[in-house]
């Protein structure tokens, strides 16, 4: 087969390219022949208009909506997340062989039989793996749209969060109030604007928070308007980065942002149905959707939506703030199993949003807690394959030697090779390992003033020996289950094979003399499984 993939996920920065590595590898295995585009935080690199003409099918390995989908209209076409095109490369070839064959000559996309659809039909060929009803799209939908919003607002958090926490580092917990004026401690500070008087009177770490406050306060409006882009493309990024202005003015936060963002791509794909008259047709997009959704967005936001939303974004922040004892500790508990489950996937990033969505107003705990808890499973596995190596395979131990930058950076994907290969004993176990640490974290009062950056940001930690020690306990209680789990019963499968290895080259040497092999020849997949 020639085929085309895209793959992306919401962070654009593992999950993008080792799924694009998996596909490239298994069609290589198969004899196939793949052209993927990476729509990652470094950019794409378009397939061309000829490598998509030559292709039999297309494969979209995506969280997140797909830029430039059109390009690939008339293709048989197979769509899941991107975690499946790491641990189920094969699955999606096949699949896309299938929806060749039932495309037939004409190259029309058919139906392809559904895997686990809940009314048993047959699911359309671009449905996403996992059934073809129409609440499954749809549901599938909304998830790759939120995401979408969140992958552009990711960069302004990692920014604007880390100047503001260097700018509290260098300049005090004064620096905010000496920037945007208020009272510290008894004394009063004007707000400034002026660059000169900016410096003089709150040093250069004012200059740092007035820079990251500004990035900052961009989070709501990205997010907002780039769930409506994904949603309406071009035409749905004013009234979407609108709402989520006027959600950030009201103190509607992420939850009025999130809601009008929906709300604006909605609104936009409803208006772009309608066939005006030929005169007006050519200023549609430009003027009259932009001016009449904007238009709409901001009454509703105003006077309809955003007032309960912002007293629920209210009461949020309230009842974090009140947060004591067992209540926190179980709120980091549920966080940290959040961050473990799918390892930088979709419920990882509800968790980070809601840790942002905290720090943004003012309730650092939370963030601390869910930073750590992400760190927990690449070191987690990292230490594994140190202290018991023949559990793992030599592909694993080597991606164990990078795990322990990427842990210490806070980048969670790097336990994915671990999970992807044996997901029924790493994803429970790393689960439990984050799950302490959150629960400590929040237990021992740490807080975060920086939303990114692991390790490297620890100045910026609030307690930051109780912090390491929260997350030194959860690396260990990872590690101890996964050492456990894999040992149970069978033992690893490297354990496995090094035990065989000498029959089985046994078996071949006699095999090469003519004799009878000496014992059953054990295939590679019997090993595996």
């Amino acid at each position: 087969m020639k085929l085309v993939a895209v793959t992306a996920c919401p962070t654009g920065i593992a999950h993008t390219y080792m799924a694009a590595e998996a596909l490239e590898q298994a069609a290589k295995d198969a004899g196939h022949q793949i052209s993927v585009e990476t729509q990652g935080a470094a950019g794409a690199v378009p397939l061309t208009a000829a490598q998509i003409a030559d292709a039999d099918a297309v494969i979209f390995a995506v969280d997140v909506e797909v830029r430039g989908r059109d390009r690939f209209a008339g293709k048989p076409t197979v769509e899941a997340p991107v975690k499946k095109a790491i641990s189920g490369s094969v699955e999606l070839l096949a699949r896309a062989e299938e929806a060749i064959r039932q495309a037939g000559p004409a190259g029309a996309p058919a139906a392809a039989p559904a895997t686990g659809g809940a009314d048993g039909a047959p699911a359309p060929v671009n449905a996403p793996s996992g059934g073809g009803s129409s609440a499954a799209r749809f549901g599938t939908h909304l998830r790759q749209w939120m995401m979408t919003g969140v992958s552009y607002m990711i960069p302004f958090v990692a920014a604007g969060g880390i100047l503001i926490a260097l700018a509290f580092m260098f300049g005090g917990a004064e620096v905010a109030m000496k920037v945007n004026g208020g009272v510290f401690q008894g004394h009063t500070y004007p707000g400034v604007t002026d660059l000169s008087k900016l410096i003089d009177q709150a040093g250069y770490a004012g200059v740092l928070f007035k820079i990251g406050s500004t990035a900052f306060s961009m989070l709501v409006p990205v997010l907002a308007g780039f769930i409506a882009y994904a949603m309406a493309d071009r035409q749905g990024l004013v009234p979407g980065i609108v709402s989520g202005l006027l959600a950030s003015a009201i103190g509607a936060g992420f939850l009025g942002g999130l809601v009008g963002g929906l709300l604006a791509g909605a609104l936009v794909l409803g208006l772009t149905r309608y066939k005006p008259p030929r005169a007006i047709a050519g200023i549609m997009p430009v003027v009259v959707i932009p001016l009449v959704s904007t238009l709409i967005m901001g009454v509703l936001m105003l006077v309809v939506i955003g007032e309960p939303i912002a007293a629920a974004q209210r009461g949020l922040t309230d009842w974090l703030g009140s947060l004591t004892g067992t209540n926190a500790i179980l709120l980091g508990a549920l966080l940290g199993l959040m961050m473990a489950f799918d390892l930088g996937g979709p419920v990882n990033k509800v968790a980070y949003t809601f840790g942002v969505g905290s720090l943004a107003s003012g309730e650092l705990k939370v963030m601390a807690a869910v930073m750590a808890a992400g760190m927990v499973p690449p070191i987690a596995m990292a230490l594994s394959t140190v202290v018991r190596p023949r559990l793992f395979n030599d592909g694993e131990r080597k991606a164990g030697e990078a795990a322990w930058l990427l842990g210490a950076s806070f980048i969670t994907e790097g336990a994915i090779p671990f999970a992807a290969a044996d997901p029924l004993r790493v994803l429970p176990s790393l689960m439990a390992g984050s799950a302490t640490t959150g629960a400590l974290s929040m237990a021992f009062g740490a807080t975060s003033r920086a939303p990114h950056g692991g390790l490297w940001v620890i100045g910026l930690i609030g307690r930051p020996g109780l912090y390491l020690l929260a997350i030194v306990a959860g690396v260990l209680v990872a590690a101890a289950c996964v050492i456990g789990a894999k040992q149970l019963g069978r033992g690893g499968v490297t354990d496995r094979a090094e035990d065989e290895a000498p029959a089985a080259a046994a078996a071949a040497a006699a095999e090469t003399d003519g004799a009878p092999a000496a014992g059953p020849a054990v295939s590679h997949e019997a090993l595996v499984s």
